[in-house]
């Protein structure tokens, strides 16, 4: 990547910068989640060559205007995963996946405590437990995060049965809002409740230890099969979707739940 980046290299890599390459970053790494949701191992390989890439990329760049090397970015992850695992690497102990994860959290704090002290700062702790949730990562991401956090510190169902009552609850509140006569209050009624539907089938996952974004993929994924199968039902009988009516198609849908693979 220096000789690619460096005098006599190439001139399409010599010509990006931070935000030109961040695209990049993204796709790559919606392509890994991709390969691991086919467990494609094969594909998986190359995909984190990839996604590698990208990191040796940003380092490159930092080294180019020295800041900082591929050797810190190493250094640095190798440093902090030492020191958030006492309970491997030192002396303490950890009984649960929950109890490591707050332990994760108090550690960060620290870590901000020391790091603006170091700098001649005042440290001004998180005044909130979701603080450390980013606001500019994926909606259903950020849903999962924040219910998470709230877990932590006790604000949670005590059973799924409680997660399922809410998810009913906030289905309940749809429909009422799909009565309401003035259109426009009606549609906006309707989006808060069909996000607060959303944010409450992410507890739902969260709850039963399952990722709402990759539940979601699967969920995806089976649409397009069954679909796809639909699709080739109806053009064995010279038809599309658009010339065939809700009905039929509706029966082929529930063949297809049945017969696609």
């Amino acid at each position: 990547m220096a000789r690619l980046r460096g005098p006599g290299g190439c001139p399409w890599d010599r010509e990006q910068n931070f935000d030109t390459i961040k695209p990049y970053l993204l796709e790559e790494t919606y392509e890994v989640v991709d390969a691991i949701d086919r467990r494609d191992f094969q594909e998986l390989r190359g995909e984190l060559g990839d996604l590698l890439l990208q990191v040796l990329f940003f380092s490159q760049m930092a080294a180019d205007e020295g800041r900082f090397t591929i050797d810190d970015v190493i250094e640095a992850i190798y440093t902090k995963m030492v020191r958030r695992h006492p309970h491997v690497f030192g002396e303490t102990e950890a009984k649960s996946a929950e109890e490591v994860l707050r332990r994760w959290d108090q550690l960060k704090a620290e870590e901000k405590r020391l790091h603006a002290e170091e700098h001649g700062r005042e440290y001004e702790p998180a005044g909130s437990a979701l603080a450390g949730v980013a606001r500019n990562i994926p909606a259903l991401l950020e849903a999962y995060q924040l219910s998470a956090r709230a877990s932590f510190v006790g604000f949670d169902w005590e059973r799924i049965e409680g997660v399922l009552d809410k998810v009913e609850e906030e289905m309940g509140e749809l429909r009422a809002a799909l009565k309401e006569p003035d259109a426009e209050v009606r549609r906006r009624r309707c989006a808060d409740e069909v996000g607060d539907l959303l944010f409450a089938a992410v507890n739902a996952a969260r709850f039963l230890g399952l990722e709402p974004e990759s539940a979601l993929r699967h969920a995806n994924g089976k649409f397009r099969e069954r679909f796809a199968w639909l699709e080739a039902r109806l053009a064995e009988r010279g038809k599309k979707p658009v010339e065939s009516t809700l009905d039929e198609m509706e029966a082929l849908w529930q063949r297809s739940k049945k017969e696609a693979k």
